[in-house]
């Protein structure tokens, strides 16, 4: 899997890539130091995964996150734990903290892996939980809670318990 590494800290980066060596299916693609850099790259090289730290100048990790249309899988590397709601709330997959234990990150990386093999067909199950945003209002849902999916115009609208979001997608 393709990996890009996003870290204000150059010391942070290395410490990462060299945990990363002993995992031969991982391949770090590039480096980032902040949230510019990292659209960039992540438009270029297309990572499967995104190793993201919290707190870096001008914008978050989590603001990053917050602003892809189309995320990576992403496991947050931070030495901050006060973060993490927020950051499964957005859809991380792992939230590891500051010096990472190769033990914390070999479980991480399993779990990408598992993510990752997942047929096509399997990808939205009944039971996995899809992360629906509106605006500032943020979810997380399973296809169990959402009683009706109705097309509105190039838009699609969910129905679940007393919620209606707007998806800025098409129900193609």
């Amino acid at each position: 899997m393709k990996a890009l590494i996003v870290d204000d800290e150059p010391i942070a980066r290395r410490e990462l890539r060299r945990l990363l060596n002993v995992h031969t299916d991982v391949q770090v693609v590039g480096e980032a130091g902040g949230a510019a850099e990292a659209e960039r790259a992540l438009a270029a090289l297309g990572p499967d995964l995104l190793f993201l730290d919290i707190q870096m100048p001008s914008r978050t990790g989590l603001h990053l996150l917050e602003s892809l249309e189309d995320a990576p899988q992403v496991i947050f590397t931070t030495a901050h734990d006060e973060h993490a709601l927020r950051a499964f709330e957005l859809g991380a997959l792992d939230y590891l903290l500051k010096p990472i234990a190769p033990a914390r990150l070999a479980t991480a990386l399993d779990r990408v892996r598992q993510r990752l093999s997942l047929p096509a067909g399997d990808t939205l199950s009944m039971t996995r939980p899809l992360l629906v945003r509106d605006g500032d209002d943020a979810w997380l849902v399973t296809l169990n809670d959402v009683s009706v999916i109705e097309a509105a115009g190039n838009y699609v609208q969910l129905h679940f318990g007393d919620r209606r979001p707007l998806l800025l997608h098409a129900l193609g």
